[in-house]
């Protein structure tokens, strides 16, 4: 289990608050629990740290930005995509409904399907009348 811990003389002011550590992870599409996973700590340690219980580590910090660059870098390559291969107004993308669909349908994901809908909404935003449809599921294509 990684240990998050502050370099020596981090100045208070440049700690990341609960309130910014909740609404980035939630900004990002990520749940708690997908959320401490990932960064190999207890669910009860994410609560602690969105509650202000214990303070946000800054390696913690270091490592959400990083998230926050890789989404917005595949956000703004699914929406170059969107807008290269279809007409304006002509314009879909596919998300999943669910972590299952979306394993099914890209095994190396690394992320959850929640993060992959944001993803979508996001690029919904840069694209105009981008239309987001479910993956259409093998079982029903049969």
């Amino acid at each position: 289990m990684p240990t998050y811990t502050d370099p020596p003389g981090m100045p208070d002011d440049e700690r990341m608050t609960p309130a910014e550590f909740q609404t980035v992870r939630e900004y990002l599409g990520l749940s708690g629990p997908w959320l401490a996973s990932y960064l190999g700590v207890s669910y009860k340690t994410i609560q602690h740290w969105q509650s202000g219980r214990f303070p946000v580590p800054d390696g913690v910090r270091l490592t959400l930005e990083e998230l926050e660059e890789r989404t917005a870098q595949f956000v703004d390559a699914v929406a170059r995509s969107v807008n290269t291969r279809d007409e304006p107004g002509d314009a879909v993308v596919e998300t999943y409904r669910s972590d299952e669909e979306y394993r099914a349908a890209h095994p190396d994901a690394e992320f959850p399907a929640s993060w992959h809908r944001m993803v979508v909404a996001r690029v919904a935003q840069q694209v105009p009348a981008l239309s987001i449809v479910y993956a259409v599921r093998e079982a029903a294509r049969a």
